[in-house]
C-alpha cells in the first residue's frame, strides 16, 4: 500500500512538474494591451483580463472625445462578455497604444452587431485604419446578426505607438467595436522569405516580415475545432471540412503522443500549437501500387490581393523515418516537390514543420492548396500528409486590405461630408441677414418720409368742373 501511494505521489510530482515546465515555455508578449470597449467594468475571456476603455479607467487608450457607450438588450446565451458591450463613435476617433517591443504585431478587432433601445448597430457603416494601413473599409461588423466577428491583421511597427483610427462612412454617421487586442508577436512568427509560386515557377519573395496581413482562414485539418484557450497565440483554428473538396482517397489520424518542437528547426508552438499537429488527413496505399489521388482544399479570396500561403506538417502517422515523400501545389502548381519531412525535421518523427507561399489571387477567386503523392513515394506507407493551413491576405500598393484607397484620402472624406451639412446652415444665416437688413433699410426711410393719412372730406366733381378748374389754374 505504501509502494503504490508512492507511486501516485511520484506521478503526480511528475504532472506538476511538466505543467510547470510548459507553463515556463508560454509565450508571454512584452506588449499585451486587451480592451473591453464601452464596458464600465472589467471582463475575463480564457483566463484573459480586458480591461475597460471608460474615462474613469487609468488603461483606457482612448484618445477621442465624442464617443458614447452602449450595452446590449437581448443577446444569444453563451457571449462572452465583451460582446455585451460597444464603444460607439460619431467622428473619427482612434486609440492609442505605447508599442515597447518593436517589430511584428497582432492585432485583433472584435465586432458584434447588437440592437439596443437606443441603436442598432447593425445600421453602422464605417473604416478602419491602423496607423497607415486601411485594414476596413465600409464595414459594418460582419455579415450574420447576432454572431460576432473577429478581424486579425499582423503588421510590422517600427514607431513608438500604435493607432486604431474608425471612422464613419458617408452612409452612417457612426462607427463601433467590442473589443480591441494589440499584441506583440514571437520574433519567429512571419520570417522575412517564402517562396513565391508565379505560375510553374518558384521564386525567392523578399521582405515578407514587413509586409500588412489579414488573416482570412486558419484551418486545422483532420481535427476538431481549435480555441484561444488551447492556443499559446489565442488563435482560433477551424475544421477542414468546409473547404476539402473531396474527401475520395483520404483518412483522417490523430496522434497520442507528444509533439516534439525542436529549437530553430521546423515550427516552435507559437508558429502552431501540439492541438493542430496532433492531427491530420493524409493519403495512404495499402497495398503495391500507389494511389493516384490528390487532396485539395479550395478557399474563397478576393482578386487583386497577394496572399500568403502557410501550409503545416508534422508526420505523425509513419511507422518509421524515411518512408514520407510527396508533392504540395499551390493553385494546381507544384510548389514543392518530393518533400521529404524527415529530412526537413532532421529525422525525428512527429516534429512540426511548415511552408510559406506567396501566390496572386486570379479572376476565379480561389486559392487551393494539395497534397499527393510524388515519383518517391513508396507502397504500404503513408503517401501525403497535411495537418494545417493558413490563408493571410497581404496589403496591396496603396498599404490597403481592403480597397485601393489610402488612408490619407479616407480621412480626408469625413471633413467633406461635414461641409456637407455646414454649407446649407451658412447660406439660410446669409439669407436671414439679408432679410433683417432689408426691413432695417425699410424702417430707416419710413422714418424720413412721414405718412400722413389722405382727407376724407374730398367732395366729388363731375369731369366738366375738373375741366373748369384746371383752365383756370393754367390761366
Amino acid at each position: 500500500m505504501e509502494s503504490f501511494l508512492s507511486r501516485i505521489g511520484f506521478s503526480l510530482f511528475l504532472l506538476c512538474t511538466f505543467a510547470l515546465y510548459d507553463l515556463s515555455l508560454s509565450f508571454s508578449p512584452i506588449d499585451n494591451y486587451l480592451i473591453n470597449c464601452g464596458a464600465s467594468l472589467d471582463s475575463v475571456v480564457d483566463n484573459r483580463r480586458f480591461v475597460s476603455d471608460s474615462s474613469d479607467s487609468p488603461d483606457s487608450h482612448l484618445s477621442s472625445a465624442r464617443t458614447s457607450s452602449l450595452c446590449a438588450g437581448t443577446l444569444l446565451p453563451g457571449l462572452p462578455q465583451i460582446y455585451h458591450t460597444a464603444r460607439v463613435f460619431n467622428a473619427p476617433s482612434k486609440y492609442v497604444f505605447n508599442v515597447k517591443d518593436p517589430g511584428m504585431h497582432t492585432v485583433r478587432l472584435h465586432f458584434h452587431r447588437f440592437s439596443s433601445s437606443r441603436l442598432n448597430l447593425g445600421n453602422s457603416q464605417f473604416h478602419v485604419l491602423v496607423n497607415e494601413l486601411v485594414a476596413l473599409t465600409n464595414f459594418s461588423g460582419g455579415n450574420l446578426v447576432g454572431t460576432p466577428k473577429v478581424m486579425e491583421y499582423l503588421l510590422w511597427v517600427s514607431s513608438e505607438k500604435l493607432e486604431i483610427t474608425f471612422v464613419p462612412a458617408e452612409k452612417s454617421n457612426f462607427a463601433f467595436v467590442n473589443a480591441i487586442e494589440v499584441i506583440s508577436a514571437p520574433k519567429d512568427l512571419i520570417l522575412e522569405t517564402a517562396q513565391l509560386v508565379n505560375g510553374d515557377e518558384i521564386e525567392e519573395f523578399e521582405g515578407l516580415n514587413k509586409q500588412a496581413f489579414e488573416v482570412a482562414y486558419r484551418v486545422t485539418v483532420g481535427g476538431v475545432k481549435v480555441t484561444p484557450f488551447n492556443d499559446s497565440l489565442w488563435r482560433t483554428w477551424m475544421p477542414d471540412d468546409a473547404y476539402l473538396k473531396s474527401n475520395e482517397g483520404s483518412k483522417k489520424v490523430y496522434f497520442g503522443g507528444r509533439i516534439k518542437y525542436q529549437d530553430d528547426v521546423g515550427a516552435s508552438r507559437e508558429v502552431g500549437p501540439d492541438n493542430v499537429y496532433d492531427s491530420a488527413r493524409l493519403i495512404q496505399s495499402k497495398n503495391a501500387s500507389i494511389p493516384n489521388v490528390n487532396l485539395t482544399w479550395e478557399f474563397p479570396v478576393m482578386e487583386d490581393y497577394k496572399y500568403l500561403v502557410r501550409m503545416h506538417f508534422c508526420d505523425v502517422a509513419s511507422i518509421s523515418l524515411g518512408l514520407l515523400f510527396f508533392n504540395v501545389y499551390v493553385n494546381g502548381h507544384l510548389a514543392y516537390k518530393d518533400l521529404d519531412l524527415s529530412a526537413s525535421t532532421n529525422y525525428v518523427l512527429a516534429s512540426p514543420f511548415y511552408v510559406d507561399f506567396v501566390v496572386d489571387a486570379d479572376h476565379s477567386g480561389i486559392v487551393s492548396v494539395s497534397v499527393g503523392p510524388s515519383s518517391k513515394s513508396m507502397a504500404y506507407t503513408v503517401d501525403a500528409i497535411l495537418n494545417g493551413v493558413e490563408i493571410m491576405k497581404m496589403n496591396n500598393s496603396a498599404l490597403s486590405l481592403d480597397g485601393k484607397l489610402p488612408a490619407e484620402m479616407l480621412l480626408k472624406c469625413w471633413p467633406r461630408r461635414s461641409v456637407g451639412i455646414l454649407l446649407p446652415l451658412i447660406a439660410l444665416l446669409c439669407l436671414l441677414l439679408s432679410f433683417s437688413a432689408i426691413m432695417h433699410r425699410r424702417k430707416n426711410k419710413s422714418d424720413t418720409v412721414p405718412w400722413s393719412k389722405l382727407p376724407m372730406d374730398v367732395h366729388e366733381i363731375s369731369p366738366k368742373q375738373a375741366k373748369v378748374q384746371l383752365s383756370n389754374i393754367v390761366t
